[in-house]
């Protein structure tokens, strides 16, 4: 696991924590992009394929390969900002060495559209608090044997605390670390969400109907639960957070809302205001909680 370094928002200069993402090398050792803390994070206002990928060398074999780019999102103004890294060094051909950096690397077009393609995927975040608060995963990550990211989302914070972003939570009743699954197309940020609502507590978590993923939010239903997934890189907005809230009154069910994009300040707010969990999620599909109720509903599960 990565260590956690104070990292300032660009907007407003707010100090969070941040762990950069730890990605699984094909040689087994795991990959951490060098972040060059010297240069000031940038303002992410508009997300192209190809910037959101970095290439990284491997410290122990020397290979390269495509990573997402480290991003942190505020928790105070949810601003999204992009980690500057340091680029990879140029060796001769035949060599490698060990420890290279990380460069801007073009990265294949995603074959579905509003999809991402790549392993330990990661995408454009919400807002995500990053106080040592129970995070929903460990050691889980994009690779298999769960080396992934600590901390792999946006990890910032208001908040102080002794943790860092994506460590191991005290999960109630012994939960077992978050195992989560790489997203590359809308659908799959469907399934990492109802996987990590099973994770929760939630029982036999399905879509309503077996229509094909649209670009719009994703109903996901539960005894006692009714969530939306909104798998767009727009983040989600007023009407959205009180459209989740009445169908749960309707449903007399929790409410709970899962965005890649994050959210404007005024569906935070008013989410605060109802009491609904706000949880934002990477393309490595670690759901990370944004608000109060979220974290209440970590610690406590369904």
């Amino acid at each position: 696991m990565a260590d956690a370094v104070p990292v300032h928002c660009p907007a407003c200069l707010r100090e969070n924590d941040y762990a950069a993402p730890v990605f699984p090398c094909a040689c087994g050792s795991p990959v951490v992009p060098p972040l060059d803390l010297a240069a000031a994070p940038v303002p992410l206002t508009h997300r192209t394929w190809s910037d959101t990928w970095v290439e990284v060398r491997c410290a122990a074999c020397g290979r390269v390969s495509e990573w997402p780019h480290p991003e942190l999102g505020c928790a105070s103004c949810g601003t999204v900002a992009r980690l500057p890294v340091r680029p990879v060094d140029p060796v001769a051909s035949g060599e490698s060495e060990p420890g290279g950096g990380v460069r801007q690397g073009p990265c294949p077009r995603p074959d579905v559209r509003g999809g991402r393609a790549g392993q330990g995927d990661r995408g454009e975040l919400g807002e995500v608090r990053g106080r040592g608060r129970p995070g929903p995963g460990g050691s889980g990550g994009s690779g298999p044997a769960g080396s992934g990211p600590a901390g792999s989302g946006p990890a910032g914070s208001g908040r102080s605390g002794s943790r860092a972003p994506g460590a191991p939570p005290a999960a109630p009743g012994q939960r077992p670390a978050f195992r989560p699954v790489t997203i590359r197309t809308a659908r799959d940020a469907v399934a990492a969400a109802a996987l990590y609502l099973r994770w929760l507590g939630f029982h036999d978590v399905r879509q309503p109907d077996a229509r094909p993923v649209p670009s719009a939010a994703v109903d996901l239903r539960a005894p006692g639960l009714v969530a939306q997934v909104d798998p767009t890189t727009a983040p989600a907005g007023l009407r959205a957070v009180e459209c989740v809230w009445l169908n749960g009154l309707t449903a007399s069910a929790t409410s709970v809302y899962f965005s890649l994009a994050g959210y404007t300040q005024d569906a935070r707010s008013r989410a605060d205001d109802l009491g609904i969990p706000l949880f934002v999620m990477d393309l490595t599909g670690l759901p990370q909680p944004v608000n109060d109720p979220a974290d209440a509903l970590v610690e406590a599960g369904a």
